[in-house]
């Protein structure tokens, strides 16, 4: 007999209510403890955002064979794929800022200007 509530949707359940925690605790900590903790969630390799990269290559590979099999519509599987790729991408963009969210980085001698984050095209 099947356990009632599969060790899986347990992990899944426990993961989501970590992140939650944790998105609640880095609102509360210290401006200088933030960026450390953004770091190890943002490393594309061993982070949050890469393990869950992985979860998606994971459940888009189940899907793939799911499609061809024609228990799911292919269209599941292209969403999944997209939503991996799209990701991956994401954290290579994020990859080449990891350093500046890792703890030791020397402080800046001069406080950086302020810059605009919006750029308006002259016309």
């Amino acid at each position: 007999m099947p356990h009632p509530y599969p060790y899986a949707d347990y992990l899944a359940d426990s993961i989501a209510r970590q992140l939650t925690q944790l998105a609640d605790h880095l609102s509360q900590l210290p401006a200088n403890q933030v960026p450390p903790v953004l770091g190890r969630v943002l490393n594309p390799e061993d982070g949050v955002l890469g393990r869950f990269t992985g979860l998606l290559v994971a459940g888009s590979v189940f899907a793939k064979d799911r499609a061809e099999r024609g228990a799911l519509p292919p269209e599941v599987w292209l969403a999944l794929g997209r939503a991996a790729n799209e990701l991956h991408d994401i954290g290579l963009d994020l990859d080449e800022h990891i350093e500046s969210f890792t703890a030791g980085t020397p402080p800046v001698a001069k406080p950086a200007a302020a810059s605009p984050l919006v750029v308006r095209r002259h016309r």
